[in-house]
């Protein structure tokens, strides 16, 4: 790992999106030998599933919240 990198589980989602994007970019261009290739590429999958698991806390949160609401409509739907 590069000394001025973060660790890829301190990043928040935009963060590792950015970087992801950054390091696709460079692969796409090619001109690196295999080792560094290898070492983005490693990175760029640590970078995909941190971005997973941003994703995936959101929808859980979101699926959390639509269900708190769910008794609150119902409710609300036979009183009108």
């Amino acid at each position: 790992m590069n000394e001025t990198e973060t660790p890829v589980e301190d990043l928040g989602y935009e963060q590792a999106r950015d970087e992801l994007v950054d390091v696709v970019r460079v692969l796409e261009q090619g001109g690196l030998d295999l080792d560094a290739s290898l070492a983005l590429w490693e990175r760029g999958e640590k970078l995909a599933k941190r971005c997973e698991f941003h994703l995936d806390g959101a929808r859980r949160r979101i699926e959390k919240a639509l269900q708190e609401d769910e008794p609150d409509q119902a409710g609300d739907a036979g009183e009108a």
